[in-house]
């Protein structure tokens, strides 16, 4: 099992993706600051990951004060939730994190006055959401690989396997997985996904790593593979999904998105319910990051482009619903019209909470 981020008794265990696939290296984090840098340098990356490694951030900073009066943990606790909010805008479940890590804080509060007592809550707090984590991606992986045909080539943009979530299955390549599991052959198709190389570095790494059978393309091939008849299926993740079923993916997504609608090939996003933010309507609400120009114009030591030159770099971009085959969640499939289907979703798993 790929071990993305991890609570330890030291601190936050976390695989430096920065690295991968030359070097396999664990960065120990011990403060909630390193937490959040590691977020911004994307030593760890993917929106589900990002999330947990909030809470995680969240419960390590308040593990460390120094105190016993409450009112000055919180006033502590909500400058680090801040920090880290303040890390990536488009993964909203960076936001979902903290939100639900200030929730636990305020009902923990109110219910005992013991700095000690708060803090064992929110570190268990931080665990539970690793683990549904663990949990969401199984359950979407049995949901996406029922979609993916046995014998199939499916092709994938960016990273969202193992490494995009707190560990072992993912959300994109959770699907793949679950089709495989199910007892399906498939084969993986990764775009390179440029400029920080997510597909050829990450996807290819950890989907070797559990043989199943992958090739790189650069990102400019996948409508020539399409036009081949070489690709049975896409499938990407999601940093946020809007409430009409619009998608945030890594930038390069929506090209390949229309070439897939070209080529009549069903174009699949994967996620987690809790990258669906019902609160922003439509993809054109979704903030965009803009990411350092190096990444575009250097691949680590080596410079690409001249001197002087424009660079634009978003790193995400937004795929409208009408391109969208399914949008699989780990509470189910939801399909066009996605405002109403996607709003089911949601109903049935609070129905289902409030049965509990």
């Amino acid at each position: 099992m790929i071990k993305t981020v991890e609570w330890t008794d030291e601190g936050v265990s976390m695989l430096d993706q920065r690295l991968l696939p030359n070097e396999e290296i664990y960065l120990m984090l011990r403060s909630y600051n390193e937490v959040a840098d590691a977020i911004k340098t994307m030593v760890v990356r993917g929106a589900p990951a990002i999330g947990v490694s909030a809470a995680f951030g969240v419960a390590l900073g308040v593990k460390q004060f120094v105190g016993t009066d409450v009112e000055d943990l919180e006033e502590d606790f909500n400058y680090i939730c801040d920090v880290l909010a303040g890390t990536r805008p488009t993964a909203v479940n960076l936001f979902w994190a903290i939100e639900r890590m200030r929730g636990v804080f305020q009902k923990a509060k109110s219910e005992t006055d013991s700095v000690s007592e708060i803090k064992q809550i929110m570190i268990a707090e931080s665990k539970k959401i690793f683990e549904e984590d663990l949990a969401s991606t199984r359950a979407l992986g049995k949901f996406g690989g029922e979609l993916i045909p046995d014998n199939s080539t499916v092709l994938t943009h960016c990273n969202a396997g193992a490494l995009a979530t707190a560990g072992d299955y993912g959300t994109a390549l959770g699907v793949i997985r679950g089709a495989i599991d199910a007892g399906k052959k498939v084969a993986v198709i990764a775009d390179e996904t440029r400029p920080f190389l997510q597909g050829a570095r990450l996807t290819a790494w950890e989907l070797h790593k559990d043989d199943i059978p992958v090739t790189v393309i650069t990102d400019n091939m996948a409508g020539h593979i399409m036009k081949q008849g070489k690709v049975d299926a896409v499938v990407v993740g999601a940093d946020r999904i809007a409430a009409n079923g619009d998608a945030a993916n890594k930038i390069g997504t929506y090209m390949v998105a229309v070439l897939a609608k070209h080529h009549n090939i069903p174009f699949y996003v994967a996620a987690p319910i809790s990258t669906i933010d019902l609160e922003c309507p439509t993809g054109e609400q979704i903030p965009i990051e803009e990411r350092p120009e190096r990444e575009v114009t250097h691949v680590r030591e080596h410079q690409l482009t001249p001197d002087g030159v424009g660079i634009r770099n978003p790193a995400f971009d937004v795929t409208p619903n009408e391109l969208i085959a399914a949008i699989i969640t780990d509470k189910g499939v939801a399909r066009a019209p996605y405002t109403e289907n996607i709003k089911m979703l949601f109903e049935k798993e609070e129905a289902k909470a409030s049965e509990a």
